[in-house]
């Protein structure tokens, strides 16, 4: 008995996936960079949980730490990001990656905003302002960071044929 393929696994697509431009051989620099902003602006929101807990001088410098490093990751990103962007038709035609761009822009001016919060002394730096931005910038990037799986993994960008 011969075995059936069902003719959708057996048809070639003459589509190639939008492709990223800024990349080192075939990998796409924005998601290896992306994971350093996020986990700094997250540990941000913790250390401000933390020094609003326990008043520990320790947990607000973390907190401008992070934000430095975040915003200086966020920002080389966001470089790699804004290159794929302007340099792929295909890839501006799509409405995630709109939403992503803005998103990871307001996320970059909302910890920028924190950073010089968190300049000053460091109870009035993280309650409650710093602990806001903190908490919006997370909730921020918790939508951009959506949008950006569904342009790898709906809309296939970056991703090798």
């Amino acid at each position: 008995m011969q075995d059936v393929i069902p003719a959708a696994t057996t048809e070639t697509s003459t589509e190639t996936n939008p492709a990223s431009t800024a990349r080192v051989a075939t990998h796409p620099i924005h998601p290896m960079l992306v994971s350093f902003p996020i986990a700094c602006f997250v540990g941000t929101l913790l250390t401000d949980l933390a020094y609003w807990k326990t008043a520990e001088m320790m947990w607000a410098d973390f907190s401008a730490w992070l934000l430095f490093f975040g915003l200086v990751m966020g920002g080389l990103a966001a470089i790699a990001g804004l290159v794929d962007f302007l340099s792929n038709r295909s890839i501006r035609a799509l409405p995630p990656a709109w939403f992503h761009m803005i998103g990871n822009v307001v996320v970059l001016v909302l910890a920028l905003f924190n950073s010089f919060v968190h300049s000053r002394d460091a109870w009035t730096s993280v309650v409650p302002s710093g602990l806001i931005l903190s908490a919006l910038t997370v909730i921020v990037l918790l939508f951009t960071g959506w949008m950006g799986g569904s342009m790898v993994f709906r809309h296939h960008v970056g991703v090798m044929n």
